[in-house]
């Protein structure tokens, strides 16, 4: 019969008895078995993977633990407790190593509700949203917040304007040109929760608030949940993740920052922040300070040496201003500041150790308070830092109109909900120079405008129009508490996975749109464009987070292939235990 004829029973798994009947001999069986398992070993080590998105896919991903309602990967006391505690090292960012971080979905507290809509919510947030009281009890009187029924009440008092923020902005309005279009761009640090830069809004001053995770729990969670811009951040031994010399004013109100601590490092690392010929607001520790005398004039000290001008000491509250031009340094100071080396670059922030020198910064005048554009004329017009870039100028211009159409697009033909009362804190994922946020700025929204770590440093120019960001790499955690955004915004969410150079995924797409579910609020909104193969993809993984999916064309007049991907977050709680 030949060798072939003679293997092909065995290859079959049959024997042939003389009757012409098939029949199975033990032998047989357990052939067959080994050449199953043979086969299923083959298909499981060369079937193409996608990261942890099929193992995802093999059914609904299934929530966390009722006791992960607050669930901050890279902010978790957990982990930060085993860590140095100098220089604030263990209370800043520290995230889980890739494979590590749950893979579930972060549930709602019992009793949430679709959040208090803007600008109710400045006043007044559902209890049982966030169901903790401790700064109600611990700050009450201080007209932080406090309960009301199911709400809590924000009076918009802080520790240093126990009488509220709106009278405390009064009295810098004196010294600082607040109410002028003149300054757009803040940073209050150490915010609690946030009525400074909440009532800030009403001036057309957009402040980004941060403090990080501390005993007084959930205060950034506080702020955003009232629709104030906010970040969980950490002055320790990092640059803060924003460009050089980006916000109009800093602020500190009783933050209890050392600014003189460590050779004048934070002092610097505000000054790297703060615009040419910008305030910074001090009120508290330690400005005319019973006992904190040598500290409050080792800091007028330090002022000095960077050739701040004191504007003013009222009470407990000191106003300096930046000057316009470049650096004063080198000079003789007490601190021995000195000039950094040419090849520093100030913009780059994500974990990028402080440095004790300053840092000569190119542009100063041109981008200075006062030369820069005026609110809200900044908005539309590229900044000199812009027309540093190739091109610069023609692509902020070309993206601007780009953006112009694709929020037109998205409210008239797909429904986005952008506009109305449903949708107030925004994220760009992706945001390049800002268009986005720009194209929605007429809208009751703001924006957290995210440029990767990993692009071109564009975020500079985006403070330059009066808007706020920050760097991120999505391959990590974003540091904000769960259900903080109403809508999240990626375009290109593959350039966001992928290295530039050598095309491979740095990390998966399951786990990003994990993270996006988890800071994305209930009934919230997930907008993602991308290729068909992409969005084929986004598509099983927002299936398997249970969210409910559309895909449309992209706009008419674009003339592209992407596709558009609309995603809502449904809402669902764990069920009810007894005891």
């Amino acid at each position: 019969m030949g060798l072939l004829s003679s293997l092909r029973p065995h290859r079959r798994g049959t024997a042939l008895s003389g009757g012409g009947q098939w029949q199975w001999s033990f032998l047989d069986a357990v052939w067959a078995v080994f050449l199953v398992a043979v086969v299923v070993f083959l298909a499981l080590v060369f079937t193409p993977r996608r990261g942890n998105t099929l193992a995802a896919l093999s059914g609904a991903v299934q929530p966390c633990a009722a006791s992960e309602v607050d669930l901050l990967p890279c902010e978790d006391p957990r982990r930060s407790s085993r860590l140095s505690r100098e220089m604030n090292y263990y209370r800043e960012r520290h995230c889980p190593a890739r494979g590590e971080a749950p893979k579930c979905l972060v549930p709602p507290p019992q009793g949430y509700r679709v959040p208090v809509p803007w600008p109710e919510s400045l006043h007044k947030i559902w209890h049982d949203n966030m169901p903790y009281g401790k700064i109600a009890e611990r700050k009450g009187h201080q007209g932080w917040m406090k309960q009301e029924g199911s709400y809590f009440i924000f009076p918009g008092g802080g520790t240093m304007f126990p009488d509220g923020a709106e009278q405390y902005i009064e009295k810098l309005a004196q010294y600082v040109p607040l109410k002028s279009g003149l300054l757009r761009t803040g940073l209050d640090m150490g915010c609690g929760v946030a009525s400074f830069g909440g009532f800030l809004l009403k001036e057309n001053i957009m402040t980004l608030s941060f403090a990080p995770r501390d005993s007084h729990k959930s205060q950034i969670q506080f702020a955003l949940e009232r629709g104030i811009p906010a970040f969980l951040l950490m002055l320790g031994t990092r640059r803060l993740p924003f460009p050089a010399q980006s916000f109009d004013f800093v602020h500190c109100s009783r933050c209890l920052i050392p600014f003189t601590a460590y050779n004048g490092s934070y002092m610097i690392e505000v000054g790297r922040l703060l615009r040419p010929g910008g305030y910074l607001i001090i009120s508290g520790p330690p400005v005319q300070w019973k006992k904190q005398e040598k500290e409050w004039a080792e800091l007028q000290a330090i002022a000095q040496s960077l050739c701040y001008k004191l504007i003013t000491v009222d009470g407990n509250t000191a106003i300096w201003k930046k000057p316009n031009k470049a650096s004063c340094l080198p000079n003789q100071n007490e601190f021995s500041l000195d000039l950094c080396s040419t090849d520093d670059d100030p913009d780059e922030a994500w974990y990028f150790k402080l440095k004790q020198c300053i840092t000569k910064v190119s542009l100063a005048e041109e981008i200075a308070v006062g030369s820069i554009d005026k609110w809200p004329d900044r908005l539309s017009k590229p900044s000199a830092r812009a027309s540093l870039m190739d091109d610069g100028a023609s692509l902020f211009e070309t993206d601007t109109q780009k953006w112009v159409k694709r929020v037109a697009y998205y409210k008239t033909s797909l429904g986005v909900k952008l506009g109305t009362a449903r949708i107030r804190n925004v994220m760009d994922m992706n945001a390049f120079f800002g268009g986005l946020a720009a194209a929605v700025a007429s809208d009751p929204v703001w924006v957290m405008n995210v440029v990767p770590a990993q692009k071109p440093l564009t975020l500079g120019v985006i403070y330059d129009r009066g808007l706020i960001g920050v760097y991120h790499d999505w391959c990590e955690p974003f540091s904000t508490y769960p259900r903080t955004y109403d809508l999240i915004h990626a375009d290109g969410i593959n350039s966001l996975i992928s290295d530039a150079m050598s095309g491979k995924n740095r990390c998966d797409l399951f786990d990003v749109m994990l993270e996006m579910d988890r800071i994305l609020r209930p009934e919230g909104t997930a907008i993602i464009r991308d290729s068909p193969d992409m969005i084929d993809k986004a598509v099983q993984v927002a299936q398997s987070i249970r969210w409910t999916t559309q895909v449309h064309d992209s706009e008419p007049e674009s003339g592209s292939t992407e596709k558009i991907l609309v995603a809502t977050k449904t809402f669902w709680k764990l069920p009810l235990t007894s005891g």
